[in-house]
């Protein structure tokens, strides 16, 4: 790639006057002595299963196997069909779908992660809800999300996208800049206004620790999902209407990293310390524990 920080896609979409998503998939073609349509393709298909992931949230079961968790994407849908929601239909739509996809996540469905499954509801619930609302074609959705892994690209290779290495703000704070930056170019907005938005978009996460119950990616995991995709689509109104990230994006990246290496291990994907520490949440974890059948049970 020739590119390894967010100053230097702005600055070569500038240069070269083109949109994130064209230099990422020029980048990709380059680097992997592919076509661009089998390229694109392959981005296609991965949206395929978005969409796929966001209607069987909608309308199967979604039960997860441990019983934790399931069927929220369908109650904030028809929440919404009720009547005025408090954050606004838009909001709502892209926390239902949000929902949805990471419901089927934990119940053993087809996802994509985007950047990890832990975080794989962010994306969907922001594109597919405003794909829907605005009208555009897959297209202009697959491209979106080339924008969305030049974002992520970056991230990964600066900092963390692993809950395991820096915490939650690694896999939905890295989610919730993507599809904020994407967001912004599916709006028609230009580089500079996309690299803003994740600068926005990361700030608000830095310090989210990985704590799920019993280890399993269910609580509270499908709700920051849901509330990711709203933080995603706020920074994007900001950096639109021209709300700039004070401290540069790539910094903000570098203080991510810096915070998850000085996170405590106990919040870092364990289990042990967080939301799974809780008089409730050890107490959810015993009861699955105690509902695990043994190998002689099995047998």
């Amino acid at each position: 790639m020739r590119f390894s920080h967010l100053h230097e896609i702005s600055a070569l979409c500038a240069e070269e006057s083109t949109t994130i998503s064209r230099l990422m998939i020029q980048e990709q073609v380059q680097e992997t002595n592919t076509t661009e349509e089998e390229i694109f393709r392959q981005m296609s298909d991965y949206y395929e299963v978005m969409k796929e992931a966001v209607h069987r949230g909608q309308t199967q079961d979604t039960v997860s196997r441990s019983g934790l968790t399931g069927g929220d994407g369908k109650r904030l849908a028809e929440y919404l069909r009720s009547g005025e929601t408090c954050s606004g239909d838009a909001s709502a739509l892209a926390m239902a779908y949000a929902l949805s996809v990471s419901e089927v996540n934990a119940s053993m469905g087809r996802i994509v992660a985007t950047p990890t499954a832990g975080s794989c509801g962010v994306i969907p619930g922001v594109f597919i809800s405003a794909q829907e609302r605005f009208g555009w074609d897959d297209e202009h959705m697959v491209n979106g999300l080339f924008a969305a892994g030049a974002i992520g690209y970056v991230i990964a290779n600066n900092s963390f996208i692993s809950g395991a290495e820096g915490g939650c703000q690694a896999e939905i704070g890295s989610a919730i800049g993507m599809a904020a930056g994407a967001m912004v170019e599916l709006r028609g907005g230009t580089p500079e206004q996309a690299v803003h938005a994740v600068g926005l978009a990361l700030k608000n996460t830095l310090g989210l620790i990985c704590d799920p119950v019993a280890g399993l990616v269910e609580i509270p995991c499908i709700v920051r999902n849901g509330l990711g995709a709203v933080t995603a689509l706020a920074a994007a109104d900001m950096a639109l209407a021209g709300v700039r990230s004070a401290i540069p994006s790539d910094e903000v990246i570098d203080v991510m990293l810096e915070v998850g290496s000085a996170m405590p291990s106990k919040h870092r994907e364990t289990a042990k310390g967080g939301l799974a520490q809780t008089p409730t949440g050890k107490r959810l974890t015993e009861s699955l524990t105690r509902n695990t059948p043994t190998k002689k049970d099995k047998s």
